[in-house]
């Protein structure tokens, strides 16, 4: 099954990393509820709909690894893989 995404949805394969103090305990992720989440962008919408009748370009394309809050992202499984589908208005910074 493959996912694809309408309007202004993204879908992204979330990127865990690990979170170490100094001296190099690993803290879980219930530690930091509000820290924002990474992924890579697998598929994009064809963009919002604007009242012109025209679609409103996106800014992020398939590929790319961005930054986007916790507790933005709708969770699906698809062939056991992990996906977040979140609107692009969630996504708070591309990571270069």
């Amino acid at each position: 099954m493959k996912l694809k995404p309408i309007s202004d949805h993204i879908i992204i394969e979330p990127k865990n990393e690990e979170t170490k103090t100094k001296s190099g305990i690993v803290l879980p992720d219930t530690v930091e509820k509000e820290k924002p989440q990474q992924g890579e962008v697998v598929a994009v919408g064809p963009g919002k709909m604007l009242e012109t009748g025209k679609r409103a370009e996106m800014q992020v394309k398939a590929g790319d690894r961005v930054l986007f809050s916790k507790y933005s992202p709708n969770e699906v499984k698809v062939d056991g893989k992990e996906y977040f589908v979140i609107k692009e208005d969630d996504v708070m910074a591309i990571i270069k």
